[in-house]
């Protein structure tokens, strides 16, 4: 098998940072002297299991210099906190922004923590009075907290969903308008925007992100790139990607390697031609 199967063995993510940055990122480091492209984004993009993400391999594959700003569970929060990573970004030939999930930001429902936005932190009075039967101190996660509120009412649900769906543009617009470099959306998933059936939402990144909120953002972009994995890369599934069994169960809910080979093929060309 491909991937590690015992201990705690695991990917060496030679972690970097980068001037004006909080954060670590996935390493090796980038100069960020002259021309280059960013990459921001959530797991994904920082290539989780992944021995070589799809910034990696758009480098190898067009020699122009990749920086990875991606950060797992990212939400648009966790960079309208970080102005050193928006002032890179801005300053990159172009950036590569893999729009993410609706459900990673704070909005008047509740809130996540500042870095790492797919952990709930607290309920509002609102959501509080929306659901007065949930004991919101179990939960940790925001996935898993949604999961048992649309478990207990579909209908109150709704109310969540309509946050979200309002919540989430505006918030992308205040991120891009911190980005003076031209920006590439990248939806990255294993759906089509158009399936934005709620149990898709919820099970397929980017969460509560549907066609319309999408295409809102259209005009103030350079380009909107959409990537679902072919039969091929669905059926790979994790191969490839490394691994310690602990390590499974979140692997499972990624695409694995040949999925990143499938959209570096995808974006390469299209980044190549916005830089001419």
């Amino acid at each position: 098998m491909s991937y590690e199967k015992l201990g705690l063995e695991t990917l060496n993510y030679d972690p970097c940072r980068y001037p004006g940055a909080k954060l670590l990122f996935r390493g090796p480091r980038r100069s960020l002297e002259g021309d280059y492209i960013a990459f921001l984004g959530g797991t994904d993009t920082y290539g989780k299991f992944i021995a070589q993400p799809f910034a990696g391999l758009i480098e190898r594959d067009t020699g122009l210099r990749c920086v990875n700003f991606g950060w797992p569970n990212a939400g648009a929060d966790v960079y309208l906190k970080e102005p050193g990573v928006l002032q890179h970004a801005s300053n990159a030939q172009l950036t590569v922004l893999q729009l993410p999930c609706a459900q990673n930001m704070s909005n008047r429902f509740y809130r996540v923590h500042p870095r790492r936005n797919d952990r709930f932190v607290r309920a509002s009075k609102k959501l509080r009075k929306l659901y007065p039967e949930v004991d919101f101190t179990e939960f940790h996660f925001v996935r898993h907290m949604l999961r048992h509120l649309q478990a207990l009412s579909s209908e109150r649900f709704e109310d969540v969903i309509e946050e979200l769906s309002e919540a989430w543009p505006p918030r992308l617009r205040l991120l891009l308008s911190q980005i003076d470099a031209p920006v590439l959306l990248l939806w990255f998933s294993l759906r089509r925007p158009e399936e934005d059936e709620t149990s898709l939402r919820i099970t397929h990144d980017p969460g509560f992100v549907s066609r319309d909120m999408i295409e809102d953002l259209r005009s103030e972009v350079a380009d909107l790139i959409e990537f679902q994995p072919s039969e091929t890369a669905r059926k790979a599934g994790q191969a490839g990607m490394v691994f310690s069994q602990i390590e499974a169960p979140a692997a499972a809910e990624l695409m694995g390697p040949t999925a990143h080979v499938e959209v570096a093929q995808l974006l390469a060309p299209a980044i190549v031609d916005l830089i001419k």
